[in-house]
């Protein structure tokens, strides 16, 4: 695909796309984002288009798949916009994990990353593997390696039994 024909697409289909989008996902922003993906899908794509027609229904299908995967996604279910953000007080501050994370730190740097990711912002053990680029059957040792060596610091640290029966 040419240049000026993908100028031509957006100018004829840009609307169409956005709102295609904007139907699944209610936010103009992530709308406007989705359709540059579906543009850009659009001029590396091989696919043969037969009319306009086609070309129009294609990125309507495009941004309608795309709405969806971005509502499946663990960011978007778990994403604040950032002015609802801004009132939430650090863990820290809160007292509800904040001693867990300064804890977590004194963690070797791969099993604390597992712990982390896995417990802490929800990932499967796939999904953990997947970011970090490791096979699952490592992250699920790095998760029991360090759910020991966390259960050791807290020992040291002088936690009672219950508090450490909130982890384990």
């Amino acid at each position: 695909m040419t240049k000026a024909e993908l100028t031509r697409y957006v100018t004829l289909y840009r609307k169409t796309v956005c709102a295609a989008a904007l139907c699944y996902v209610k936010s103009m922003a992530d709308a406007e984002d989705i359709a540059q993906e579906v543009f850009l899908k659009l001029y590396t794509t091989d696919t043969r288009f037969e009319s306009d027609e086609h070309v129009k229904a294609w990125l309507i299908r495009c941004a309608v798949n795309l709405g969806k995967s971005l509502l499946r996604s663990h960011w978007h279910r778990n994403a604040l916009p950032l002015d609802a953000a801004e009132n939430i007080p650090s863990p820290e501050s809160r007292g509800d994990g904040g001693e867990m994370l300064k804890i977590m730190r004194k963690l070797s740097r791969g099993n604390r990353i597992a712990l982390y990711m896995h417990y802490y912002e929800g990932y499967t053990l796939e999904e953990t593997a997947e970011i970090l680029g490791i096979s699952p059957n490592t992250v699920s040792s790095r998760l029991r390696r360090g759910r020991e060596q966390l259960k050791k610091l807290l020992m040291t640290e002088g936690s009672t039994p219950d508090e450490l029966q909130r982890f384990f």
